[in-house]
């Protein structure tokens, strides 16, 4: 009971460690991220891939009111999982940065400077009483001095740059998907299939294009570029991924 009771003090304290070094509310923020659906950024020679499961909960909730992916900026993109409410306020936060160092010092910022801003804010509500940590984490991408640039943001406020990663629900399978299928050299569409295939693996091999979130940043624009329903639709015809179950249902409908 004591031992309980003491547990308990640790998890009340966001700024107190617990005798074996851990802050027990960062540990609940990164299964807040766990709960929220997948993520996956995809880094490849001709730029970054963001791709998101945004499965909706009801029928009668509107699609395009689900905001995972996010523009930062002209060059940079930003996919979520978990709060969606702390998200925003961290892309909220990232866009005006974005715009100080562009008034500031006349230019775009890095893709890791403002992964690193984004972090130092998120760690300081590990260290501040009466607060609590962000329950989200951010894949960062874009490009920087010409090279594609992809990073996550943790809940503890630590930067890690990936070739390829997945946040958010299901991580393990999906981050497995990616170690075993992931190209160094594939390009552009290459990524977008990888990103697409993986989502697929771990719903029953197959999507709904109103189900997927989808937006590059390519090295030759450097702009972040967000796809509709119809490209979506048409990648994961190409890469034979496409839940025709609708389909094959209005069908028998007209039939009868």
């Amino acid at each position: 009971m004591q031992g309980q009771a003491q547990q308990q003090a640790y998890d009340r304290g966001i700024t107190i460690f617990s005798p074996d070094g851990r802050l027990y509310q960062v540990e609940y923020a990164r299964e807040a991220v766990k709960r929220g659906t997948a993520s996956i950024g995809v880094r490849t020679s001709d730029g970054v891939v963001l791709a998101v499961d945004k499965r909706v909960p009801s029928p009668l909730l509107e699609d395009s009111s689900v905001e995972k992916i996010h523009k930062a900026d002209d060059h940079i993109g930003i996919a979520s999982a978990g709060h969606v409410a702390d998200a925003r306020q961290l892309i909220d936060f990232a866009r005006r940065q974005t715009q100080v160092n562009q008034l500031r010092y006349g230019e775009p910022i890095g893709v890791e400077t403002l992964t690193k801003e984004v972090t130092d804010h998120i760690q300081q509500y590990t260290q501040v009483g009466g607060a609590r940590p962000f329950g989200v984490a951010l894949i960062v991408g874009g490009i920087q001095n010409g090279e594609p640039r992809l990073f996550e943001t943790d809940p503890s406020g630590t930067p890690y740059e990936w070739k390829a990663l997945a946040v958010g629900a299901d991580r393990g399978e999906l981050q497995d998907y990616l170690e075993e299928n992931y190209d160094e050299e594939a390009d552009l569409d290459g990524g977008i299939a990888l990103a697409l295939d993986a989502l697929a693996s771990v719903n029953d091999g197959s999507l709904l294009p109103t189900e997927v979130g989808l937006a590059t940043v390519d090295v030759e624009t450097e702009s972040f570029e967000q796809f509709d329903y119809d490209r979506i639709e048409s990648h994961l015809e190409e890469n034979d991924i496409l839940d025709e179950g609708d389909d094959a249902a209005d069908v028998a409908d007209e039939e009868e």
